[in-house]
């Protein structure tokens, strides 16, 4: 996988978000557009974009992307919703980042849960894991994974 794209409503807030909650600074690369031969690509018609590129981990870059022209809708989607994806980062320690996310005001979801077998879990080779999921400044779904010792 080379990046994931992900659209936002304001490029200079998600970018100082990322970098200040998530530890995803951006890596200097960066592109604006207003081109009809990109917008065809994109299938968005009077395409005019601006995007920054930040690494997440070792091999993933995240490309976040702000739409100028035409103006784009609110996310509205639900985990559950067709087409609807979110980021997941693996943490070592679930429970300080659900304290620090609360203290930065960020909004979670719930509390962290445990994956374990029962109560309608079958959580198979993902036993003892922790999850949490909270959401951006767009309210755009993203997890944190602890993955058992």
């Amino acid at each position: 996988m080379h990046h994931i794209g992900v659209p936002v409503s304001d490029l200079a807030r998600s970018v100082r978000w990322y970098e200040d909650v998530l530890g995803i600074a951006p890596n200097g690369v960066t592109i604006s557009a207003t081109n009809p031969a990109i917008g065809a690509v994109v299938e968005v018609e009077n395409a005019s974009m601006r995007a920054s590129f930040a690494l997440a981990g070792d091999n993933v870059l995240l490309e976040l992307i702000q739409y100028d022209s035409p103006q784009p809708r609110p996310f509205t989607g639900r985990n559950c919703d067709v087409g609807v994806m979110h980021l997941c980062f693996e943490v070592d320690d679930l429970d300080a980042a659900h304290r620090d996310l609360v203290e930065r005001g960020v909004h979670v979801n719930a509390d962290p849960v445990v994956l374990q077998d029962g109560d309608g879990v079958e959580a198979g080779a993902l036993a003892g894991t922790k999850i949490l999921y909270l959401r951006d400044p767009d309210g755009i779904q993203l997890e944190l994974f602890e993955l058992p010792s």
